[in-house]
């Protein structure tokens, strides 16, 4: 059986028994900071689990892309070596929302593994959680298994292995896993049924959920492994496609057993997780999912390297994994160009890396072996990792060939000081201190039951809106907020727009009679949960249970509205004029301004800026009717609608349609129709990261004015140069070749005349008798260090045999170069001598044996350096003598 015949088998067996085959959510976790990755198949459940969201389904079937590869769930290390450990897999799931429990999950487990599957039932174990203080013990999982089970084959554990919960706080519950004996006696955990009972709250309380619940996974690698008769998830035909892609690459059989092979496993797993992560958004980077991405990238070119592949070829291994994988998810297909693009890209930069990293490299190397202990400190190993990218284990081989031992502790310390930051900055620790206080009885049951009503596509003007809840300032409950005070109003339905999806948030006000507040911000209780409106009261008191009339800022919606709208424009016309890879990658979209970012690699020609310009006016002249609808989302993604990166999606999404240029899914805020914009202009393009653009634009009055401005500015500059507008630019150019060559020949003049000073007392110039040996000082105040350099070569050149040291004050800062004659460079270098005298101006630099100069910031202390100078060289002597 073929692993998508087992994953459609699935899907199909819960169908039949009543379950909604839902989509695979992202890998990005939308509207949820508390997790990197999407790591289990209930993630896009949670709301649903914890009450805050409705379904119109209470059964329901997925099969899950996940990534394991940091915090709790961290596979990262296991990968390779083990063969059933994975960054990237695919969880088999079904799910029961308050509708059935443990009595209809367990049976209905076991008939797929068993009745459908035929898997040998003497070879199936089951265990159900033992019981801890606070929790008993899983009575009814045990006599529900005591119906296909004998007792000997149904353990008991602890926590650690039976209670599972998604993260430190969340729905989570008791659980019971199904393991299946392999022929050589072990037993492998295929399935895991997690019987959803409580919400965790911070500080580790168990509150129970709502209704009782069931969330089940189970890894289709271990599973496809199990019924395809082989001991290793990398044996089956998720993986084998790509192993044996990569042996043909390197010219080596894979065999399973030895290092290569190893390599091999690594490479065929990390290829499956940067493919689904780029196709997701995901764009390699040194920050937060991005750093993720780009340090399994970089583990897998590490091992290709490894494997004797000198040229990047993990790009050519995508359209293996769209080959097999891209039925199940359309998403790869959509984003294949994109997926190879990116890939290509960082395989490039790593190159780079390695080939300017190796020098760093080897200068700590050197500084270890020259060092007693002959160890690389970890503080340096973590710093050629952070900011040149060498992989570890690539830093730890060199130094093994060296005979140098390694400070791994070290590492791992300033790694985790590095982590600490990340998290400090992050919205993951944003969205833990961000929460409100509720005191009065009844609220916490109005909020959850409220969700989240805006009612502000069609209107920014909305009455009797009736306040639920307050809070201070400090997100306590308060059951009024008077004149001259700020809080935090929750409304039972709204016309502000909340931050998504790059838009920025409304804002507005809030009046009631003889009351007014100012709406400055907006932000949720909770995700998918209501809005609250960040307030400041001008005028009278706003009570709990009183009504309002929320009004929204038109005149900057209908700003942020155009400028959304063109993005969407902006989307499609970079993605017609450079490639269907372009994707977005991150957005913003404000009143005055919309900034977007992009998955392209290498800059973007002025033409085809100008191209995409006119394409996005073009449409604008159109005057094109917005459509928007509601549809199911598998549905709008089979019309080719385009999903936004980190967006989060349910089942029913909203799509905005520019028919014949633009289909989009698309939450915000749109014109009525394309003319709306008025005009588009692109105000600056340039990369924020490897692989990833950048567009900011203007539209609307914004690029009315913007194009005011810059005539304004081009009017005035033809003025002084008195030409016409179309001549400015030849007269500027005609100047500043002008200004070049009177620069070169001010800097002729300057080298002339201190060459024509020569030897002459007038000049400071000082030639001293260190030991034999000719030093020559001299201070030449007001030119620059190219001055200084052809000066130094041209009284070196007539010394012949000697040492020469020219230091100036240029600008309020010091120069200095030091030469030195090839015949004395092994008994005196110029970079030692360069780091000796630089402190006396505050200051230093370095070189070579024969040139090195540098700089400081004390032009008073340049006669002293001056006058230091024999004596640094004949303690150089003396040094190389002794």
């Amino acid at each position: 059986m073929r692993s998508r015949e087992i994953r459609r088998g699935f899907l199909e067996f819960f169908e039949s028994a009543g379950h909604r085959p839902v989509a695979s959510a992202p890998l990005v976790p939308g509207d949820d900071p508390t997790l990197l990755f999407t790591n289990a198949g209930m993630n896009q459940f949670k709301d649903v689990f914890l009450g805050k969201e409705k379904r119109d389904y209470a059964r329901a079937t997925t099969a899950q892309k996940c990534m394991r590869v940091s915090g709790k769930h961290n596979d990262l290390d296991n990968v390779g070596p083990s063969p059933r450990h994975h960054t990237f897999f695919e969880m088999l799931g079904n799910f029961s929302f308050g509708d059935y429990f443990k009595a209809e999950a367990i049976p209905y487990a076991w008939r797929l593994l068993t009745d459908v599957w035929q898997l040998p039932k003497d070879r199936l174990y089951a265990t159900i959680f033992m019981g801890e203080p606070g929790v008993p013990r899983d009575d009814q999982a045990y006599e529900l298994w005591r119906k296909f089970l004998p007792a000997d084959r149904i353990g008991e554990l602890g926590a650690e292995d039976n209670f599972w919960q998604m993260g430190d706080t969340g729905p989570c519950g008791r659980c019971s896993e199904i393991y299946f004996v392999k022929d050589d006696g072990s037993m492998m955990e295929i399935w895991n049924n997690v019987f959803m009972e409580f919400d965790r709250q911070p500080g580790g309380v168990l509150v129970p959920l709502p209704a009782p619940s069931i969330d089940t996974g189970m890894g289709l690698e271990r599973v496809t492994a199990v019924l395809q008769g082989v001991e290793s998830n990398y044996d089956t035909d998720l993986f084998q496609p790509l192993v044996q892609d990569v042996a043909a690459m390197c010219g080596q059989p894979y065999v399973g057993t030895d290092a290569a092979s190893t390599s091999m496993r690594v490479i065929a797993d990390h290829m499956r997780a940067c493919t689904f992560l780029i196709a997701d958004g995901v764009i390699p980077s040194n920050e937060w999912r991005g750093y993720v991405l780009r340090k399994i990238m970089r583990r897998a070119m590490r091992h290709g390297k490894k494997l004797g592949i000198t040229q990047p070829f993990m790009h050519e291994l995508a359209d293996r994994v769209v080959t097999e994988m891209g039925d199940a998810y359309p998403e790869l297909k959509a984003n294949r160009d994109s997926v190879v693009s990116v890939i290509r890209s960082e395989e490039e930069r790593f190159d780079a890396v390695l080939t300017t990293g190796l020098g760093r490299l080897e200068q700590v190397l050197e500084r270890a072996a020259a060092s007693q202990r002959k160890v690389v400190p970890g503080d340096e190993m973590f710093r050629l990792y952070d900011s040149l990218g060498l992989p570890l284990d690539f830093i730890e081989d060199l130094a093994s060939e060296r005979q140098l031992a390694v400070d791994r502790a070290g590492y791992e310390a300033a790694m985790e000081a590095q982590r600490e930051r990340a998290r400090a900055g992050s919205h993951f620790e944003m969205a833990r201190t961000q929460g409100f206080t509720v005191s009065v009885a009844g609220t916490q049951a109005a909020l959850d039951a409220l969700g989240d009503r805006f009612e502000g596509y069609d209107i920014t003007e909305l009455t009797e809106a009736r306040i639920v809840a307050l809070f201070d300032d400090t997100r306590s409950e308060v059951s009024a907020l008077d004149a001259g005070s700020t809080g935090f109003v929750v409304l039972d339905r709204t016309p502000f727009y909340v931050e998504s999806g790059g838009q920025v948030s409304d804002t507005g006000t809030l009046t009631a009679d003889g009351g007014r507040a100012d709406v400055q911000a907006m932000s949720r209780l909770a995700a998918g949960g209501p809005r609250v409106h960040q307030v400041t009261v001008s005028q009278g008191t706003l009570r709990t249970g009183g009504l309002v009339t929320a009004r929204v800022d038109l005149p900057r919606r209908a700003a942020i509205r155009r400028n959304h709208t063109a993005t969407h424009l902006l989307h499609a016309a970079l993605r017609q004029t450079l490639g269907t890879h372009v994707k977005q990658a991150g957005s913003l979209v404000a009143p005055d301004r919309l900034r977007f970012d992009f998955v392209h690699t290498g800059t973007i020609a002025a033409s085809d800026l100008e191209a995409i310009e006119r394409i996005v006016n073009a449409q604008i002249m159109r005057n094109t009717k917005v459509q928007t609808t509601l549809r199911r989302t598998d549905e709008a993604m089979a019309l080719g609608a385009m999903a936004l990166f980190g967006e989060k999606y349910g089942d029913t999404v909203r799509v905005v349609d520019i028919p014949g240029f633009s289909l989009e899914l698309c939450g915000g805020t749109h014109c009525r129709a394309t003319g709306d914009i008025g005009v588009f202009t692109i105000v600056s393009e340039g990369g924020v990261a490897a692989g990833v653009r950048r567009v900011e634009a203007v539209t609307g009055e914004g690029a009315v004015a913007l194009l005011q401005d810059e005539r304004r500015q081009l009017q005035a500059v033809s003025s002084e140069l008195h030409v016409t507008p179309t001549e400015a630019a030849e007269t500027a150019g005609k100047l500043q070749a002008e200004i070049k060559r009177l620069t070169r020949a001010l800097h002729e003049a300057r080298v002339k005349a201190a060459l024509g000073a020569g030897g002459d007392a007038a000049s400071g110039q000082q030639t001293h008798d260190v030991s034999g040996v000719k030093v020559v000082t001299r201070r030449v105040d007001g030119v620059d260090r190219t001055a200084l350099r052809e000066l130094a070569d041209q009284i070196k050149a007539g010394l012949g045999s000697g040492i020469v040291v020219l230091a100036a004050d240029a600008e309020g800062k010091v120069s200095f170069v030091v030469s030195v004659s090839a015949d004395l460079t092994s008994r005196v270098k110029a970079g030692d001598l360069v780091k000796r005298l630089g402190p006396i101006v505050g200051g230093g630099g370095g070189g070579r044996p024969d040139f090195a100069e540098a700089g400081g910031k004390k032009p008073e202390q340049i006669d002293a350096l001056l006058g230091a100078t024999p004596g640094a060289v004949q303690d150089a002597l003396a040094s190389s003598v002794a």
